[in-house]
């Protein structure tokens, strides 16, 4: 108990002042501009010369959010919305449509569940919190891995990183250049090395050490699904023999700016194991953001983080009202 007391008294030290909501948002604008200003552009041209919406403002509306890589069902669904909306008062000019648009976008995200442990914050979950990060390679596993590792640290707890992606010697050298930069501990064997007892060396550190966070790294091989979800149970097999919860988090981690290709990624790794939270990455290098939100309502699974830059404070908590107000602006 006396551990725990600790720690919360670590986070009330670095609770961030309220003009931190203000910094939030405006770095997660920044980071969303490329769609903003691809999805105003698009908006623009669906509305121009419009004072109703008719069939061609809804035709011209639904194909903006499905080039907007929003995905088809979930634009069907935003579409259905809005023309009930708009059934009554046909008028509608750009400021409208955005403020239709923000407000059913921002229904839409507020039905879907809400992840554990947002913020950053360990108040409430198990210790050591056990999380395990999933994708497929060149998404940014890794280095959201560092990003993780350097919010917790931030916020005041302690953390060990897992290299279980024993396949390329590559991915271990560079989550030890990251573990080193950040100033974390790693546990890692050989290339080739058995995944699963890289994890049992993992957890048992942690509970030695008390440490807070584990964070496991896996590989990211989909060519053969079979193997990896062989691979992913035999590893959460051996988790439970040290915690018998864990993991108590499987996050997967996907490229935004791929777009429908983080559909695709995200079904696929969800057929193969019971991920329960999703990373959404590079989004400020693109026009793809919709993707999130499609993703998000598809899927049921809570979007808990969102990168918008390549620095370790640029992995952000994924706020669906600063997500939406970032894309479709009040005052626009």
């Amino acid at each position: 108990m006396g551990l725990f007391s600790k720690k919360k008294t670590k986070e009330e030290t670095v609770q961030a002042p309220a003009a931190a909501t203000d910094e939030h948002q405006k770095s997660v604008e920044e980071g969303l501009e490329k769609t903003k200003e691809s999805v105003f552009k698009k908006l623009s041209r669906a509305v121009a010369g419009k004072s109703t919406v008719d069939d061609e403002v809804l035709d011209n509306l639904e194909e903006v959010l499905i080039t907007s890589d929003v995905g088809v069902d979930t634009t069907l669904k935003i579409i259905e919305r809005i023309e009930k909306r708009v059934s009554k008062d046909k008028y509608l000019g750009v400021n409208e449509l955005n403020r239709i648009l923000r407000e059913e976008i921002a229904a839409l995200l507020e039905e879907q569940p809400a992840a554990a442990g947002m913020d950053f914050s360990l108040e409430g979950l198990p210790r050591p919190y056990v999380i395990m990060v999933v994708g497929v390679n060149g998404v940014g596993k890794t280095t959201t891995i560092a990003k993780l590792a350097h919010q917790y640290k931030k916020k005041g707890y302690s953390v060990v990183l897992g290299a279980a992606d024993t396949f390329r010697a590559a991915a271990i050298d560079q989550l030890q250049v990251w573990a080193d930069r950040v100033g974390v501990p790693l546990v890692k064997q050989q290339m080739g090395s058995d995944p699963a007892s890289v994890v049992f060396d993992t957890l048992r550190s942690a509970e030695a050490h008390n440490t807070d966070v584990a964070i496991i790294d896996t590989a990211g091989r989909l060519h053969n699904k079979v193997n990896l979800m062989n691979e992913l149970g035999k590893i959460k097999r051996v988790m439970q023999k040290v915690i018998p919860e864990a993991p108590h988090e499987i996050l997967l981690v996907l490229d935004g700016s791929t777009g429908q290709n983080a559909f695709e990624q995200a079904r696929q790794f969800t057929e193969v194991t019971q991920v329960n939270s999703l990373a959404v990455t590079k989004l400020d290098g693109t026009a793809k953001g919709g993707v999130v939100i499609g993703i998000s309502d598809k899927f049921g699974i809570p979007v808990k983080y969102i990168g918008i830059g390549e620095g370790l404070e640029d992995l952000r908590s994924f706020d669906k009202k600063v997500f939406v107000n970032s894309l479709f602006p009040s005052g626009s």
